[in-house]
């Protein structure tokens, strides 16, 4: 799934992950051992990140890493305004 948007348009999105409680569910063991991976400009770069950190962790069936679309909480409409 990718965004389908200009080029030059900012969309951001966050990369974060932790290890959960039970694999079925998504509650973080412990929010102050969250992993912020970081901010990216596209949803390109932010998968990329994702995929590398998924990959570090494979073994750990407890530990789960996500793509946060940031650009629609900001602006769920899509109209570039607040």
């Amino acid at each position: 799934m990718s965004d389908q948007h200009d080029s030059d348009q900012q969309l951001l999105h966050l990369v974060f992950g932790g290890e959960l409680e039970s694999p079925e569910e998504c509650n973080f063991r412990d929010l102050d051992k969250l992993d912020i991976v970081g901010v990216f400009p596209n949803y390109a770069s932010a998968e990329k990140a994702w995929r590398a950190k998924a990959q570090q962790t494979v073994d750990n069936a407890h530990m789960r890493y996500f793509i946060v679309h940031m650009h629609k909480l900001l602006d769920p409409d899509g109209d570039g305004k607040f």
